[in-house]
C-alpha cells in the first residue's frame, strides 16, 4: 500500500509501506480522509518527543472498512467509519470507571514515543481496534467526518469545565481547536462567549460561528474588554487552547474570583504560572486530555450540523503531495487551519 511516512524528522517519504496486520478483535480500515493535526506538526521536527522516526502519522480519519478480525462482530466490509485515536486495555479500573482516555496502557494511533510506535491513517488503510469504531451516516463527507477527533475534544474539554446555562465564558486562543471549543460552550447554553486571538481572520470566524464578542490580544485591552463584557466581573470561565505563559497568564486574569480555567492547550510543557492570583481568587484550573468517550456525541454533532466544520477546512489534497503541505503548515506563512489529505 501507499503511504506517506516520517523517515527523520522533518523528511517524509510517499511510497510503498508494508499492510497493516489486522489481529482478531481489529478492523481494517481503508482510508478516504485524514487530516493534518498541530500535533503531527509539534511532533515532525522531534520537539514533541512523540513522533519518533520513522512513523507514518495520522489520527483524525474517515474511510471504509477493508476487512474484519476473527472476533469482530456487527461491522463488515464497506462500512463507512470514524474512529477514535485513543486506543485503551478496556479492562482495568480506570477503563472500567468511563475513563478510557486515562487507561494506564492507553496508546493513540499514528504516534511513536519510547514506549510504543503505533502507526496511523496517512496511508491507503490502517489497522484499528473494532471497539474505537463509530458510524459514520451515509450523507456526511469523509472529509467532514474526519473531524470526529478534534470534535470530540472540543467536547471533553467544556465537559471538564461543566458550564451551566447562562455563564460568560472567554477562549484564548482561535486556532482549530479554540474555534470548535466556541461552538460547543455555545450548544452548552454559556450566555456569552468571547474570544481571543492575535489574527483578525480567525477572530472574524469565530464571529461566525458563534462568538459574541472578539478581541485580538496585539491590539485591544483583553481584560477590559471582558470586564466590559461581564458587568465588570470577570468571566466565569476561561478556556486556555494555546499552552503559552502569556496566555496562560490572560486567562486568569480574565475569569472572576472563584472563576474556572479549563487548560487545553499544551505548546510549551512547563509555564510559569500565577500561583498567588489563582489561590486568593479562589480559580479552579482543570485539566482536559484527548476526548474521553464523547467520540460517538463528536461525530452525530458534525452530522447535524450543530458543529460546524467546513468553514475550519483550508484545503484537501492528495496524499502522495502531503509533504508540501506539511512544510507549508510547519513554515505558518499562510493562514491554514485544517489540511485534509486523501489517499
Amino acid at each position: 500500500m501507499k503511504a506517506l511516512t516520517l523517515t527523520a524528522y522533518k523528511k517524509f517519504e510517499y511510497g510503498e509501506a508494508p499492510e497493516p496486520e489486522c489481529g482478531p478483535e481489529d478492523v481494517v480500515v481503508s482510508v478516504k480522509a485524514c487530516g493534518i493535526c498541530g500535533s503531527d506538526i509539534h511532533g515532525m521536527d522531534g520537539s514533541s518527543g512523540r513522533r519518533i522516526p520513522p512513523i507514518i502519522m495520522g489520527h483524525e480519519a474517515s474511510g471504509e472498512i477493508f476487512s474484519v478480525g476473527d472476533k469482530v462482530s456487527g461491522w463488515r466490509a464497506a462500512d463507512r467509519v470514524a474512529f477514535d485515536s485513543m486506543t485503551y486495555c478496556g479492562e482495568c479500573e480506570v477503563c472500567r470507571s468511563g475513563n478510557v482516555h486515562l487507561c494506564p496502557e492507553r496508546q493513540v494511533i499514528g504516534v511513536s514515543c519510547e514506549e510504543y510506535r503505533r502507526h496511523g491513517a496517512f496511508a491507503e488503510r490502517v489497522v484499528v481496534p473494532a471497539r474505537l469504531l463509530v458510524k459514520v451516516p451515509d450523507a456526511l463527507k469523509f472529509e467532514e467526518a474526519a473531524f470526529g477527533e478534534p470534535v470530540a475534544v472540543a467536547m471533553h474539554a467544556v465537559e471538564r469545565v461543566a458550564p451551566e446555562k447562562g455563564e460568560n465564558a472567554v477562549v484564548i486562543g482561535a486556532g482549530l481547536i479554540g474555534l470548535l471549543v466556541v461552538q460547543v460552550l455555545k450548544n452548552a447554553g454559556c450566555g456569552s462567549v468571547m474570544a481571543v486571538d492575535l489574527d483578525d481572520s480567525r477572530l472574524a470566524l469565530a464571529r461566525e460561528l458563534g462568538a459574541d464578542a472578539v478581541f485580538n490580544s496585539r491590539t485591544a485591552d483583553v481584560v477590559g474588554g471582558v470586564l466590559a463584557q461581564t458587568g465588570g466581573e470577570g468571566a466565569d470561565i476561561a478556556m486556555e487552547v494555546v499552552g503559552l505563559t502569556p496566555t496562560t497568564k490572560l486567562a486568569i486574569a480574565c475569569v472572576r474570583k472563584g472563576g474556572r480555567i479549563g487548560a487545553v492547550g499544551n505548546i510549551q510543557a512547563e509555564v510559569d504560572f500565577p500561583l498567588q492570583e489563582v489561590v486568593t481568587r479562589e480559580i479552579s484550573v482543570v485539566g482536559s486530555c484527548a476526548a474521553g468517550d464523547l467520540y460517538p456525541k463528536a461525530v452525530e454533532a458534525v452530522a447535524d450540523g450543530s458543529v460546524r466544520v467546513k468553514p475550519l477546512i483550508s484545503a484537501t489534497a492528495d496524499l502522495s503531495e502531503g509533504a508540501d503541505w506539511f512544510g507549508r503548515l510547519y513554515e505558518g506563512k499562510e493562514e491554514l487551519l485544517k489540511v485534509i489529505l486523501r489517499p
